[in-house]
């Protein structure tokens, strides 16, 4: 009876022992809160873009010959008018010379051509010389002024090829790198340029929005619309800038519409090829209450937020967001400036819970 009387007990205790531990009304959940913000938000257009150079200069030698000198380091900024090469011009001022010596000649044969045909006005009209005779010195004087005329464009297109000999930067900009160095032999027009120069300072950043956002566009008006530019990994913008540019049809293809922005990039913050951020500011919404956007939640009726109350209490409240920018979203109503929402720690939470502040997001 007594091993009977010992299983008894043991039966009963095991299913006091296996009943879950109520939790204490007074326990308090742990989170992380926010304040909500109120305050004037842009709003804004946001998509990647790459920078470009507004001007890009392949310079190519317009005359063959030695390379005697490069002015410049690949990769120095240059400045409009200064001084990148120069090709050995002695075989053009040798051509020069011969061409100044022509036209010395030819001067002095149009002086004794343009005497005769003075002398011979005055025999013609005195009969001692025929007409044929006097139209044959004056046709002489006239051919010897063509030459004259030739030998002087000759000395110009020398002139001309004794200038290009001296190879400046047209632009102010960046160099890339070097093809030739001092010492080379090139060619006139060759199809390797001899440096590549790039403006940019100011620079284009290239980008395309969407068609259905064109509307909000043309509504801002296609003037002056500030333009920001930050980096694609992500951080603060790196410059300010101007949309110049609108493309005057939308691209079928991928629905969208090419725009391009002008930066000052007096920084060289923005370099050629880079892919950046931009946000293009249309307008700006007044009076807006922000909250982390960590703080919005999915239920089956909508979204809504967990507001803290007086005493640790939380409210389930729907919200309205209007638009989440950066992390953060804008509430059309729901909550007030000033109240704090629950940013973690949610999925503990209960309309009867209350709450143990832990930080502050």
């Amino acid at each position: 009876m007594w091993p009977f009387l010992f299983l008894s007990l043991w039966i009963g205790i095991l299913p006091a022992c296996s009943k879950p531990k109520l939790k204490s009304p007074d326990e308090r959940v742990p989170v992380t809160v926010a304040v909500a913000q109120m305050r004037d938000v842009p709003l804004q257009i946001r998509v990647i873009g790459s920078v470009q150079a507004i001007s890009t200069v392949a310079i190519r030698a317009q005359v063959g010959g030695q390379l005697t000198e490069v002015h410049f380091r690949e990769g120095q900024d240059v400045r409009r008018g200064q001084p990148l090469f120069s090709i050995d011009s002695r075989p053009f001022q040798s051509a020069l010379a011969s061409a100044e010596a022509n036209l010395a000649r030819d001067q002095a044969q149009l002086r004794n051509a343009e005497s005769e045909a003075s002398r011979y006005a005055g025999l013609v009209k005195k009969d001692y010389v025929t007409g044929e005779e006097y139209e044959k010195i004056t046709t002489g004087a006239e051919a010897a002024r063509a030459v004259v005329a030739a030998d002087r464009a000759a000395i110009e297109n020398v002139r001309l090829q004794l200038a290009y000999c001296d190879i400046r930067s047209p632009i102010d900009g960046r160099t890339g790198s070097l093809q030739f160095q001092a010492g080379n032999l090139i060619r006139p027009n060759d199809t390797n340029p001899l440096v590549t120069i790039l403006q940019v300072a100011p620079i284009y950043v290239d980008f395309s929005i969407p068609e259905a956002q064109l509307a909000d566009l043309r509504a801002r008006g296609l003037g002056d619309v500030p333009v920001t530019a930050s980096p694609q990994g992500g951080g603060k913008r790196v410059d300010d800038g101007r949309l110049t540019f609108v493309d005057n049809a939308v691209d079928t293809a991928t629905g969208t519409i090419h725009l391009k922005a002008t930066f000052p990039n007096q920084d060289r913050s923005l370099w050629p090829g880079q892919f950046v951020n931009v946000a293009m500011t249309l307008s700006s919404r007044a009076n807006s209450v922000l909250i982390p956007s960590q703080a919005v939640q999915a239920g089956q009726k909508g979204q809504y937020v967990y507001v803290v109350k007086d005493g640790g209490s939380v409210e389930m409240r729907p919200v309205s967001v209007f638009r989440t920018i950066d992390q953060e979203s804008i509430i059309d109503h729901g909550v007030a400036a000033g109240e704090s929402v629950v940013t973690d720690g949610q999925l503990r939470l209960t309309p009867k819970s209350k709450v143990d502040i832990k930080g502050r997001a």
